[in-house]
């Protein structure tokens, strides 16, 4: 089929609520490394790896050369049986747990994830409450959607009971119209407050993400989470690192997002890039908190063979090519280029951040009249330039005006430096300034 008859029949037999990028989507027919193809054979440069899921490459051999390996072995089995390539990655992942030894639930998603995470710190606390961040986002059940405070993705007005919302550590946008360093940290310490008005004054936890992902990739200053985490456990909390976005090296010198504010979670979630675009996640906790659930529980998708090997594939692809070390080599080129387009963009460009290959760039309407108002319409003229160009890049933040941009993290420095020069030329066709 052509663009034209798949992007037909898409919209003919899918829900219309399943969004697709660009005014004319694009159909992509393969893919290898760090290329995408639409099924007429146009090439482009994959700057978003399929919502950080493709963590290494499109078709890398050495995961590839594992998936096929399993599928001819066992195809799946279930949690109700021990399996090799699952036990092997629950004791691989344990390993790189920040604080020491985890135990893991595998099941399908980030959203199953979160919801286990949010079932074991309930459990094992015997509270009911818990604490979540604004421009945060868990997925799309309902308990995902209450702990998600964006609007745009909160499809129902009625939401699970107990969740409450703390300040994001967003300063480029403050919700407390302070600024960073002199703020002292109100919108961490804020969250006692939080507490102590709106719950029963015992929780179960917080959920955070290290850096909001569909928030933006917002970077929270390092001192966040060590308030943070300390308010929670004081009212009797488990703090539980969300690193569906973060997690196997995607900022840069660690492992984890979280370890960039050292902070040791209780639990953890991933999901996304741990099977390099495979339907797989994990819940990992430490074992005293992973014991806590009193009946039985099972994942009938969850540690399925297939994503199993290919995770394990990741995490030798991981320890081979030093992903963190390199996602921060290449993280640093990727951020000066994008403050460089700030210099040449100063009106339109209000901000950079990010952590390794986890970086994005903010539209604003006038930054130096200081007033930060996003600019939504040039934002979306950049992102359909860009595509016409032959890059694809992420959308996010409240406001969607923030560029998105975390390629595989086996992307070669040349295509980091082209993919950057296409940026440009998108930010011009597009009339930015």
């Amino acid at each position: 089929m052509t663009n034209d008859e798949i992007r037909a029949k898409h919209s003919e037999y899918l829900f219309p609520a399943t969004i697709n990028y660009y005014a004319e989507p694009i159909a992509v027919d393969h893919a290898e490394g760090c290329t995408v193809y639409d099924v007429e054979g146009r090439p482009y440069l994959d700057f978003f790896g399929g919502i950080l899921t493709v963590s290494m490459a499109h078709c890398e051999p050495r995961i590839n050369a594992a998936i096929h390996a399993q599928v001819d072995k066992l195809s799946h089995i279930s949690t109700l049986y021990p399996t090799e390539p699952m036990v092997r990655l629950a004791e691989r992942l344990s390993a790189t747990a920040p604080g020491g030894p985890m135990q893991s639930f595998f099941v399908g998603t980030g959203t199953e994830a979160d919801e286990m995470a949010v079932m074991l710190a309930m459990c094992h606390t015997g509270n009911a409450e818990l604490i979540a961040l604004r421009n945060g986002y868990s997925g799309r059940s309902m308990l995902a959607q209450s702990l998600t405070a964006h609007s745009n993705w909160r499809v129902l007005p009625t939401q699970i009971p107990g969740v409450k919302h703390a300040h994001a550590p967003y300063c480029y946008r403050c919700d407390l119209g302070l600024k960073y360093p002199s703020c002292d940290m109100a919108c961490a310490r804020d969250i006692e407050k939080l507490i102590q008005y709106t719950t029963t004054g015992s929780i179960a936890g917080m959920l955070v993400e290290p850096v909001q992902g569909v928030g933006g990739f917002m970077v929270p200053p390092k001192e966040y989470f060590q308030i943070a985490a300390e308010i929670v456990r004081n009212y009797g909390g488990l703090f539980i690192s969300d690193e569906v976005q973060t997690g196997f090296g995607r900022t840069g010198t660690h492992m984890w997002g979280i370890q960039h504010f050292g902070v040791e979670p209780d639990i953890m979630t991933m999901a996304k890039g741990i099977a390099n675009g495979l339907p797989a996640a994990n819940c990992m906790a430490k074992p005293e908190i992973a014991a806590s659930i009193p009946r039985l529980t099972i994942s009938t998708f969850g540690g399925n063979p297939i994503p199993m090997a290919a995770a394990n594939a990741v995490m030798d692809v991981i320890e081979e090519e030093d992903i963190p070390a390199r996602a921060a080599r290449l993280g640093a080129i990727l951020h000066d280029g994008l403050l460089a387009l700030q210099q040449r963009f100063p009106a339109n460009i209000g901000d950079v951040r990010g952590l390794g290959l986890m970086q994005a760039i903010e539209i604003v309407v006038d930054e130096p009249a200081g007033d930060r108002t996003p600019e939504g319409a040039l934002t979306g003229r950049i992102f359909e330039e860009a595509k016409t160009l032959g890059l694809l890049l992420g959308k996010g933040g409240r406001f969607g005006n923030v560029f998105r941009i975390a390629p595989p993290m086996l992307i070669e420095e040349a295509e980091l430096r082209r993919g950057l020069q296409t940026l440009e030329e998108a930010l011009v066709a597009a009339g930015a300034r």
